[in-house]
């Protein structure tokens, strides 16, 4: 009873000791901000006012504007078309959206046209699509297929059934050979590209559902149901806990920094995922998170279920 009680103190000392940031700059979508990508100096910004919106990372303007088709509704009612995961490769962008009969579209937007490559014919419920070459991308189904589709030659490779479980999320490893990706199990595993061969099959430490995890170096971080963030480290896991529901991480590109979003307040926790060390707390965010982002280890863009993302300088 006494060591618990000694870790408990312990533990909050060494949170409230950390470094508090307030956002420097503070970017303006017009609705609110579902998905968040950069690429040298611009970021992007898709929304569920059904438009990705780019800005300028240097002089912090908008520059620029892509507007998705609205849709209608079950009403009828004509809509915006909901922006749920978009990225990046050279000069194009991939966008997930809302389709009609609750269906999703990918759209891929280069030399300034906007084509859609899958729509809602497939009756496919994407929940997120990733770039792995400037002609194939790979996609997941709530219903844990992973699909990856050539739009070069307009062809599906292949569609597999990962697991039982519904999907929750994936991300794609730096070389694009490999994604991490989760369902409401908490069970992680890895997945090659090329052939949806399971290569791993990561003994869950999330005990529910997964809502958020990142790939980064080898190393994997969590965001979960059951208020623990996992870190899949090689001989070296574990999981670390906190009062309230996790729904969104990051890491940054070497794996060294973990993000977390990890209270009621939407702060963000910056820890070192070697030592376990709380680094910075990061305040601001007015609603739910719904991405965070290294830019770099010292720099880190944060997206809420409102217009604003909040941009942090660590040092």
């Amino acid at each position: 009873m006494i060591k618990t009680l000694l870790i408990f103190i312990l533990s909050t000392v060494s949170l409230f000791a950390i470094s508090n940031l307030e956002a420097t700059k503070i970017y303006k979508a017009s609705g609110t901000v579902q998905s968040i990508s950069i690429k040298d100096s611009k970021l992007y910004a898709g929304t569920s006012n059904g438009t990705v919106e780019i800005f300028d990372i240097n002089t912090n303007e908008k520059i620029n504007s892509i507007k998705i088709p609205d849709i209608k509704d079950f009403m009828g009612d004509v809509i915006a078309a909901k922006i749920y995961s978009i990225d990046i490769i050279e000069d194009k962008v991939l966008i997930v959206s809302q389709g009609m009969k609750g269906y999703r579209n990918i759209f891929l937007y280069e030399n300034e046209k906007l084509n859609k490559i899958i729509d809602i014919n497939q009756k496919y419920y994407i929940q997120k699509a990733s770039f792995i070459s400037n002609k194939k991308i790979i996609f997941a189904l709530l219903s844990n297929q992973i699909g990856v589709y050539d739009f070069s030659k307009n062809k599906l490779e292949y569609l597999v059934q990962i697991s039982p479980s519904y999907f929750s999320h994936f991300m794609i490893s730096q070389d694009k050979n490999s994604i991490a990706s989760t369902d409401e199990s908490g069970k992680i595993r890895i997945i090659d590209v090329k052939t949806a061969q399971i290569i791993k099959d990561e003994m869950a430490l999330n005990l529910d559902k997964v809502f958020q995890v990142d790939y980064k170096n080898g190393i994997i971080l969590t965001a979960g149901q059951d208020r623990k963030v996992a870190v899949y480290k090689n001989f070296n896991s574990y999981s670390l806990s906190f009062d309230f529901l996790l729904y969104s991480c990051a890491l940054s590109q070497d794996g060294t920094l973990g993000a977390i979003a990890y209270n009621e307040q939407s702060d963000v926790l910056i820890f070192d995922t070697n030592s376990q060390e709380k680094l910075y707390n990061l305040k601001g965010q007015k609603a739910t998170t719904t991405q965070i982002l290294f830019k770099n280890k010292n720099e880190v863009f944060i997206s809420s279920d409102d217009s604003n993302i909040n941009y942090f300088k660590l040092n």
